[in-house]
């Protein structure tokens, strides 16, 4: 039988992209092929942090509805890597090829493939190889090695970067990127983000290639067009003989580099990448996933597929976020694709948090609470669009501003609050280390209690508290009123903030200014929650929260 990672089903190809996806946390980037594919695909590249508030798609609006939909956008690709035999374009949509094979090596995220071309006189076999730096987090390094097996070939080789590149899910078909510079001599592109009316700032990236042949620098003849800059290498081999051609990329954006010095910047970088070789580099980077490794693998016995799947996930998140920037998160889909924008989710506190905190160093896990506090002004706004104190934090976002635009998710899927109080819980708990929930921590869990207190309405009927219009976290059933997940996580958090109180740190306090009054209704909040029953089906709920 076929091994399936010798088959290129093209019914499967965007599967195919997606499952052998790389990122290292800066940026990340889908299995699309170097040399091209004519066929069924989605070219994807991504830059953590870089996103586009696409214009929101909706046939009417409510108080308060986000006015665009924040998205991860397709970064300018800088994979491409054209090839030509004998005057033919390879392209395995279309060609004959032989001995096709495709491996993610999950122990060190490197990306290998190869296949032996067959034309009308000559046989080559292409080997690919490729990562995204854990040492340079800017740096993405390829190689390519031809080995003529029959015949001649004349090769020739297009490294490009391309700048003209576009989303599949534009809300209208825009085009997010406009170009800046080509220039030649630098071998570098400069790209800016298309104006929008809503104030998020345009991001301006810069992509520079250098090329080595054999393992020594190479200079090919260099072309630019608007957007794109490419170099060209060409020679013609013998059966046995071969020839490598290593493709340096550095990355900058204006997350953490000015416009005006990038060019600078990736110089800089170019030269520290290209003083060691491309063994060498990706020697330090195994060694950074080593280290991963050997405090994060999850051992399964006596079931192969369990295994490679439980290190597979844990690979794809370590590869998508390690805790090195707080400034990001983690996207439903990581470096795989569009679908999601590529946003926060209420997804990483509920989910991700408890692997992270499993299996990673506890920074990790620190990082990531330390998001969500940053971005307290923005729940701020969000629970003001709804005409509520506190803060409600989004359930989707780049910068702390809700932007979903499904209103069932928006306005109702309120239990997202309380996922993030509960991750605080959670570091705590599981690390004994307080200082964030008494400093930091305190802020977000007294934001998130007032919002909650706040949107509850007290019944006169039942002299009980009530939530009414939500959505719960199974999303199955819209605007209902008094789901118990949602009522029970109120009340949690409320009763975990005031057990915290008397530990936080005094100056704080002091700022946040919690009186004895506030805190007494939410303990008569607590005591006094909704909980449905239903006598006749049997479906009961006991109040039971967890301790402070």
């Amino acid at each position: 039988m076929a091994n399936p990672k010798h088959e290129l089903k093209p019914e499967d190809k965007r599967l195919q992209e997606s499952i052998t996806a790389i990122g290292n946390g800066y940026m990340g980037l889908r299995g699309n092929f170097e040399e091209g594919y004519s066929g069924d695909k989605l070219q994807g590249t991504y830059l953590g942090g870089v996103w586009f508030p696409d214009k929101t798609v909706v046939g009417w609006w409510k108080n308060g509805y986000p006015k665009y939909f924040g998205k991860v956008i397709n970064a300018p690709s800088f994979i491409d890597m054209k090839l030509v035999v004998n005057g033919h374009k390879v392209d395995l949509a279309q060609d004959s090829y032989q001995n096709f094979s495709l491996t993610l090596d999950l122990h060190q995220g490197l990306l290998s493939r190869s296949f032996i071309y067959v034309g009308n006189d000559t046989k080559v076999r292409f080997t690919f190889r490729r990562f995204l730096s854990n040492v340079i987090k800017e740096a993405a390094l390829i190689e390519v090695k031809a080995d003529v097996l029959a015949g001649q070939a004349t090769i020739k080789l297009d490294a490009s970067l391309d700048g003209n590149v576009t989303n599949e899910d534009s809300n209208y078909g825009d085009r997010f990127w406009q170009p800046i510079s080509e220039d030649g001599n630098e071998h570098t592109i400069q790209m800016v983000t298309k104006p929008n009316p809503y104030g998020v700032p345009r991001f301006t990236v810069l992509l520079k290639q250098h090329l080595r042949l054999n393992g020594a620098a190479y200079n090919g003849d260099v072309k630019t067009a608007t957007g794109i800059i490419s170099e060209n290498w060409e020679d013609t081999l013998q059966a046995g003989q071969s020839v490598r051609i290593e493709k340096d990329v550095i990355v900058i954006t204006s997350r953490d580099v000015v416009p005006d010095e990038q060019v600078e910047r990736a110089a800089e970088l170019m030269y520290e990448l290209q003083a060691k070789s491309f063994t060498e580099n990706l020697t330090e980077h195994t060694a950074v996933w080593g280290s991963r490794w050997s405090a994060s693998d999850v051992v399964i016995d006596g079931d192969e597929a369990a295994q490679q799947g439980i290190r597979f996930n844990i690979a794809q998140l370590f590869m998508t976020y390690h805790g090195e920037d707080e400034r990001l998160n983690v996207g439903p889909k990581g470096f795989t694709g569009e679908k999601y924008g590529g946003a926060t989710y209420w997804d990483t506190e509920a989910y991700v948090v408890p692997m992270y905190l499993a299996v990673a160093q506890p920074q990790v896990t620190r990082g990531l609470l330390q998001y969500r506090h940053d971005q307290l002004p923005g729940a701020y706004h969000n629970a003001r669009q709804q005409g509520l104190k506190g803060a409600l934090f989004p359930m989707v976002t780049f910068n702390g501003i809700e932007c979903h635009n499904e209103w069932e998710i928006t306005f109702e899927e309120i239990h997202r609050n309380a996922a993030v109080a509960f991750a605080i819980y959670q570091y705590t708990a599981y690390t004994g280390d307080e200082s964030y929930v008494n400093h930091d921590g305190i802020e977000v869990l007294v934001a998130i209690s007032r919002f909650w207190a706040d949107r509850v309405h007290y019944s006169q009927h039942q002299h009980k508290y009530m939530i009414h219009g939500v959505t719960g976290p199974n999303e199955y059933e819209n605007n209902v009123n008094n789901n118990w997940y949602t009522n029970t996580m109120a009340a949690w958090v409320l009763q975990y903030t005031l057990a915290r109180i008397p530990h936080a740190d005094h100056d704080v306090m002091q700022g946040l200014a919690v009186t004895d009054e506030e805190q007494a209704y939410w303990r008569d909040i607590v005591d006094n929650m909704y909980f449905p029953e239903d006598k006749k089906l049997g479906i009961f709920f006991t109040k039971r929260y967890l301790s402070g």
